[in-house]
């Protein structure tokens, strides 16, 4: 389930949604004025932290696959 991020038109208020499908993308509404002039805004977490996190995770399998049994 895809998260996605928001800014209201008429607050200004940024806000996260979880979307469950392309009908429910059209019944977004702001959580502050419960307007539902929202536009979908760039997440730069998407995008900036997937090779930070994926080198972790490597690192992370690597060394847990290392059981030492023999």
């Amino acid at each position: 389930m895809p998260i996605y991020e928001y800014r209201c038109s008429h607050c200004a208020e940024k806000f996260e949604k979880f979307v469950r499908s392309s009908a429910a993308a059209a019944e977004v509404e702001c959580p502050k004025c419960h307007s539902s002039e929202v536009k979908k805004v760039f997440s730069v977490f998407g995008t900036s932290g997937f090779s930070t996190a994926s080198s972790s995770l490597d690192s992370v399998s690597a060394s847990s696959c290392n059981t030492g049994g023999g």
